[in-house]
C-alpha cells in the first residue's frame, strides 16, 4: 500500500475522502488546513472520522495553518458552513472523539515524515494548499523526495464553485496553489468539473447507499444532509458532490481516470473577478512546459463501486 499524508480542511466530503484513503492507503497522518469551517471544528471532524473508520488512536492528526498565507495572523477567509452545516458535518453534531490532536505542527510533520521516508510519501491534498506550500517554503529539499501530489483543486476551463471563475481550494489560497504548482513535484489535478460530471450522488444513489445498512452508510447520509439541499438550490445540481472522494479514488486506482492530459497549469493571484482561477493551457498557447497531469474523464461506475465498497466495509 502507498504511504500517504492527507491534507484536509475536514468538512462534508472530506470525511468520506478520509474514509476512502484509510481503506486504500497506508495513511501515515492527517494534517489540517484552514478552509471549509472553523479550524478547530475541522480538527474535531478529522478525529471523529478516523474513529468512524475504526482506527481511533492509530492515525495521528496534526494542526496546521488556520488561514491562507497572506492572511496569517490577521483577517479571516471565507467559510462555507452554508454548504456543509455549522459543524461541517451536515448539522449532525457528533460527540468528540477520544483521540486528541498531536502537539507538533503539520508543516514540521510533513517535512520530517518525507525525510524519514524519501521517495515514499504521496500527498493527498483536499484543502487549500497552505500547509504544503509552507512546507516547501520552509524546506525546499522535500520537493525532490515527494513522488506525487494528488490535488483536488481548480477547474479545467470550467465554472467554479465559490465564484464563477474559481474553485474553493485554489480561491482560498491561490498564492499557496501557485507555489505548489511550480514546485517541480509530479502532480495530478482533479478539478471541480470532474466532480460535477462524475461524482454526483442523486436521491436514488442515496437510497442505494442507505440500503447498505452499515455504520459507514449512515455516516454518509448524516453528513450530506445540508449539502444535498445546497447543491439543488445554489449549484442547481441533482445531488451531493464528492470532489475529495473522487480525488482519493483516482489516486487509489488511476485506471478510473480514463483520460488525462499533461498541461501547463497556473493560478491567478490577482484579478477583481478571477482571483483563484486555474489557468489550464490545453492548447499550449503560453509556451510553458507542462507541469500537471490533469484528469479529464472518470469511469463513474467504477468510482461509485469504490465508494460503496468503502461504506460497506465500515460496520
Amino acid at each position: 500500500m502507498k504511504k500517504v499524508i492527507i491534507d484536509t480542511d475536514t468538512a462534508g466530503d472530506d470525511t468520506i475522502a478520509i474514509l476512502t484513503a484509510l481503506h486504500y492507503f497506508d495513511v501515515q497522518g492527517i494534517t489540517i488546513t484552514g478552509g471549509n469551517v472553523e479550524f478547530n471544528q475541522e480538527v474535531e471532524n478529522a478525529l471523529y472520522t478516523v474513529q468512524v473508520a475504526g482506527k481511533g488512536g492509530q492515525v495521528p492528526v496534526y494542526k496546521g495553518y488556520e488561514r491562507p498565507m497572506l492572511t496569517l495572523g490577521s483577517g479571516q477567509h471565507r467559510y462555507v458552513d452554508d454548504v456543509h452545516g455549522d459543524d461541517g458535518m451536515g448539522g449532525a453534531h457528533f460527540p468528540l472523539a477520544d483521540q486528541r490532536p498531536e502537539s507538533g505542527h503539520a508543516v514540521d510533520y510533513i517535512i520530517e515524515t518525507v525525510h524519514a521516508n524519501p521517495g515514499q510519501i504521496h500527498l493527498l491534498a483536499i484543502a487549500p494548499l497552505t500547509n504544503i506550500a509552507m512546507a516547501i517554503q520552509k524546506d525546499p529539499s522535500i520537493a525532490s523526495l515527494i513522488p506525487h501530489i494528488y490535488i483536488m483543486g481548480g477547474a479545467n476551463n470550467s465554472l467554479g464553485n465559490i465564484t464563477p471563475a474559481a474553485e474553493y481550494n485554489f480561491y482560498t489560497d491561490p498564492e499557496a496553489a501557485q507555489i505548489v504548482l511550480h514546485s517541480g513535484i509530479p502532480m495530478t489535478m482533479v478539478g471541480w468539473e470532474m466532480c460535477t460530471r462524475y461524482s454526483i450522488m442523486d436521491d436514488q444513489d442515496h437510497e442505494e447507499i442507505a440500503a447498505l445498512g452499515t455504520a459507514g452508510a449512515q455516516f454518509f447520509i448524516d453528513i450530506n444532509k445540508v449539502v444535498m439541499q445546497f447543491n439543488k438550490s445554489v449549484h442547481r445540481l441533482p445531488g451531493t458532490t464528492h470532489p475529495d472522494t473522487l480525488l482519493m479514488a483516482a489516486a487509489a486506482d488511476e485506471l478510473i481516470m480514463t483520460r488525462t492530459g499533461q498541461y501547463f497549469v497556473d493560478v491567478e493571484v490577482g484579478g477583481q473577478y478571477t482571483r483563484g482561477y486555474s489557468v489550464v493551457d490545453i492548447n499550449g498557447r503560453l509556451g510553458q512546459a507542462p507541469n500537471v497531469r490533469v484528469c479529464e474523464e472518470i469511469d463513474r461506475e467504477a468510482f461509485k463501486r469504490m465508494l460503496l465498497d468503502v461504506l460497506s466495509s465500515i460496520k
